[in-house]
């Protein structure tokens, strides 16, 4: 793993007082005067800093990593106007004096610059050869084991090809499932030694108690490698879904520090990421769209405005499944939303929802929730069941996922489906009133995803007032990306030059 680099304001250089672990460079300074050379993974404030350090610090450090000791916020110290602004941009934390060297010791490693997150795919499952019952294979969604899977927990699946855990790694597992009730089920994980299939380093045992929650396991002193499986005991249904590994924040956050994580009743999660930004209007809201390796989308994107930002992304399927689910799922989405209008004050004005591709859908579907000043989309997505559809004779094999999607919200993959799922969008999108919101598009024009997706929109936009800028480029959904997110981001700026009075550069 990369190491962690910490950048330390103040007068004693840490390096003489604390001992760093292996991975971990401090850099000390008296005085910033320039910008670092390379991002800073924390930063730890020994003093107050000066204006024009907190002009520098305001732009380079990232949220949630910025400390403040004691010698700044006791001792009858009152900090100036523009620190308080600094802390309140950045999420800053106060740290004592006396728990520095533990948090470099313990916490530190947390901060990793890379997230990392994955799931292990359903084809790589192995059923057990002991297991005499039905499977059925559920798509790329699950796999679903019937039967009498005896009177004592043994080995139901295991999962193929083995991932790294590098040395003092934790990482994080969130195993999706349902079962009958009287199905029990354990996971164990064993560390094999790097080079070795058989020399065992450690091994971990979590029962049904402990699955509930994300499990951690934490690596020792060399690399190795990690081989899980499942086991269960009782008669009845298992539906195997998911498997999610990810490099461990510990109690930091979820893919960034400061990441969100929340989960539904049915297992299912879901994500969000604010940055305070400079804590001025507007809040761009930016959803992730398909991504097979599990995160947020458009961090640095978003970072460069400048503005407040929220990153939304989910986990579900393969690269994601729409930001659509049960009433309880997409509440969440919601919540998380208006959690931070409320915290920095903005009402429905202030705020923008954009995405690509599939996080397209997220911001128009959840517009219809907040409504917004204005919805960025590039290459947008509405009718998700015509997306499906087209899966068969437009696109053959070109975006499976539409077809899980379908199936998992509606049970089948017939004609009724696909209208069901349209309507599921159109009912939503045409009850509401969009004549205080602007529509800014970009779309392929031989889109073959959701073909006539741009038109469909002109057309259920009847509000009165309603703004729709449209640019259509030559190619189908995939064909002209860099053209699509190039127009994305320059009109994305020129709304928040217009419309917020932002200085920023095309």
């Amino acid at each position: 793993m990369a190491g962690i680099c910490i950048l330390q304001l103040g007068k004693e250089d840490w390096n003489k007082l604390y001992q760093l672990p292996f991975n971990v460079r401090l850099d000390h300074v008296e005085r910033l005067t320039k910008l670092p050379e390379k991002p800073y993974d924390i930063c730890f404030l020994d003093r107050e800093p000066l204006d024009e350090e907190i002009e520098i610090l305001h732009r380079e450090i990232k949220a949630y990593t910025l400390f403040i000791t004691d010698k700044i916020y006791e001792r009858d110290i009152r900090l100036t106007d523009r620190t308080k602004w600094l802390c309140k941009c950045k999420k800053a934390k106060r740290i004592p004096s006396e728990d520095v060297q533990n948090f470099l010791r313990q916490e530190a490693g947390y901060y990793y610059p890379q997230p990392y997150g994955e799931k292990f795919a359903l084809q790589h499952i192995e059923i057990a050869h002991g297991f005499s019952g039905k499977i059925r294979w559920n798509g790329n969604y699950s796999v679903t084991l019937e039967g009498d899977f005896g009177e004592n927990l043994r080995q139901a699946v295991c999962w193929r090809y083995n991932i790294p855990l590098f040395r003092g790694q934790s990482i994080d597992f969130w195993l999706e499932y349902q079962k009958d009730d009287n199905i029990n089920i354990a996971m164990t994980i064993i560390s094999y030694a790097n080079g070795s299939i058989s020399q065992v380093s450690d091994q971990w045992y979590f029962n049904e108690e402990d699955l509930k929650n994300m499990v951690q396991i934490q690596g020792g002193s060399e690399d190795g490698f990690l081989f899980i499986s499942l086991s269960a005991k009782g008669q009845g249904k298992l539906h195997v879904i998911a498997l999610h590994d990810r490099y461990s924040r510990g109690k930091h956050g979820y893919f960034l520090p400061g990441g969100e994580r929340y989960v539904s009743s049915d297992r299912e999660e879901a994500f969000c990421y604010f940055d305070p930004g400079d804590l001025k209007p507007p809040l761009n809201i930016y959803f992730s769209g398909y991504k097979v390796r599990e995160g947020f989308e458009g961090y640095r994107m978003m970072r460069e405005m400048g503005s407040p930002f929220l990153l939304l992304s989910e986990a579900r399927l393969e690269g994601g499944g729409f930001y659509m689910g049960t009433p309880e799922y997409e509440r969440l989405f919601v919540y998380m939303i208006k959690k931070y209008m409320k915290e920095l004050g903005f009402n429905s004005n202030q705020v923008i929802l954009s995405g690509l591709s599939m996080g397209t859908f997220g911001a128009l579907y959840y517009a219809c929730d907040i409504r917004p000043h204005a919805v960025v989309a590039g290459k947008p997505l509405a009718s998700i069941g015509n997306v499906a559809a087209n899966e068969k004779y437009l696109r053959p094999g070109g975006f499976p996922t539409a077809l899980d999607v379908l199936y998992h919200q509606c049970g089948s993959l017939d004609e009724s489906a696909v209208e069901k799922l349209n309507k599921k969008f159109w009912d939503k999108f045409d009850a509401v009133d969009w004549g205080n919101s602007k529509f800014i598009v970009s779309y392929m024009l031989e889109d073959d995803y959701d073909t006539n997706a741009y038109h469909m929109l002109l057309s259920h936009l009847k509000s009165d007032g309603v703004q729709i800028f449209g640019k259509g480029i030559h190619g189908r959904h995939n064909d002209n990306t860099n053209a699509i997110v190039n127009w994305f981001v320059t009109q994305y700026k020129k709304t928040l030059r217009e419309d917020f009075g932002r200085k920023l550069e095309d």
